[in-house]
């Protein structure tokens, strides 16, 4: 699994879900973090079911947000930032180039401590992507089968 991490570290209202990444990555072996800046060649073509961690202004507490929902705030953006990452998402999913979107939303005053320890809550609870038989990992007879 892979968790797209979005935010600037020159930014102090936009750098927590950089400053825990190392954290998240001792806390959360088995899943991939990926520093991404969604103007740049996001997401690469093969994804197709997105999560993103990120810090989202006017939360009082932290959200997972899905698709649906960043659907009813395309009315009322808090940010460039979030009207860009809104319509960059309606985009990819209108044209069929990714099918879910959920993002872990962090508000601006959260402290490193209430982020991880949500983040220790929530993300265990994430479906994971299941992998096509015989991929590494996964037991298939057919491909066990001595010949």
């Amino acid at each position: 699994m892979k968790i797209y991490v979005f935010g600037n570290l020159l930014v102090k209202e936009d750098n927590l879900p950089i400053k825990i990444l190392p954290k998240l990555k001792k806390l959360f072996p088995e899943i991939q973090f990926e520093i991404a800046d969604p103007n740049e060649n996001f997401p690469p073509e093969e994804e197709k079911d997105l999560v993103i961690l990120d810090t989202v202004k006017g939360l009082k507490e932290p959200k997972i947000l899905k698709f649906e929902e960043l659907q009813s705030m395309e009315r009322t953006p808090n940010s460039p930032h979030d009207y860009d990452l809104m319509l960059h998402l309606q985009l990819l999913k209108k044209l069929k180039k990714i099918n879910s979107v959920r993002i872990f939303g962090i508000p601006l005053s959260l402290d490193i401590g209430m982020t991880i320890n949500w983040l220790k809550r929530v993300i265990p609870d994430l479906p994971r992507p299941s992998k096509p038989i015989g991929e590494v990992g996964i037991r298939n007879p057919e491909l066990n089968r001595s010949r």
